[in-house]
């Protein structure tokens, strides 16, 4: 039973991106979040890019991957400033990236832009042999410019669409995910992030369809699952 317990335990850590972006985060706190996504195999730490180096050192060997906020958390920076900073990130160590695409060449109109962006830097990840996502921020978005963002997803294949940074006026919803998943494809996965905070919410968004979350609750979750499958639930 104990076994069993385990090993899903270990199936939830594996789909969390433990996550450090605060701006006055010290790098001491920047470590001790490294040692708990090693005690709880998190599948990721998320971090500001100019931590990765940090991060790469602390976490090498462990299996945890580092990840890079990428353009974060506006993305109102052009192309060739996202390109050079995913680059530059990967090469210090970063195994996944997560970038904020342009709300403001979206909300123009400029969906010619928006593709080439998410084209450009999943290519260069995937150069690179890294994970992508793309971050959507849904929270300023229309229900169409979701499903419109998500297609083009769909023609570009990142490894994940993302709903939010956390840091906009409201995080992930479950219809946003549905949405997202519905309108991508099998091919691209769906990262739920921005208010998940408990193992309720985090189960919510994964029933409708994420398979990554990002959150700085892991560990309260964490706790939340143990009780949870000990009273005979399951995840």
């Amino acid at each position: 039973m104990k076994e069993k317990l385990e090993v899903q335990l270990r199936e939830l850590a594996g789909m969390i991106d433990h996550t450090i972006l605060k701006p006055d985060a010290t790098k001491q706190k920047v470590l001790e979040v490294c040692q708990e996504c090693m005690d709880y195999h998190f599948k990721m730490i998320a971090v500001n890019s100019c931590q990765v180096t940090l991060c790469h050192h602390a976490l090498k060997g462990s299996g945890v991957h580092v990840g890079a906020a990428v353009s974060f958390p506006l993305g109102q920076t052009e192309l060739n400033v996202k390109l050079l900073e995913t680059e530059h990130a990967i090469r210090q160590g970063a195994d996944e990236i997560d970038y904020v695409v342009n709300l403001t060449e979206l909300k123009s109109g400029n969906w010619d832009l928006v593709r080439k962006e998410m084209d450009r830097i999943t290519r260069l990840c995937h150069q690179y042999e890294k994970i992508c996502k793309v971050i959507f921020e849904t929270c300023y978005l229309t229900e169409e410019e979701i499903m419109r963002l998500a297609r083009i997803a769909r023609e570009v294949k990142p490894d994940f669409i993302k709903t939010s940074t956390g840091f906009g006026p409201a995080g992930a919803t479950a219809k946003d995910v549905f949405i997202m998943k519905h309108e991508a494809g099998e091919d691209v996965q769906v990262k739920a992030a921005g208010g998940i905070r408990s193992l309720e919410t985090l189960l919510e968004m994964k029933k409708a369809g994420a398979t990554r979350f990002g959150t700085s609750s892991s560990i309260k979750i964490m706790e939340e699952a143990w009780k949870f499958l000990e009273e005979g639930g399951s995840l």
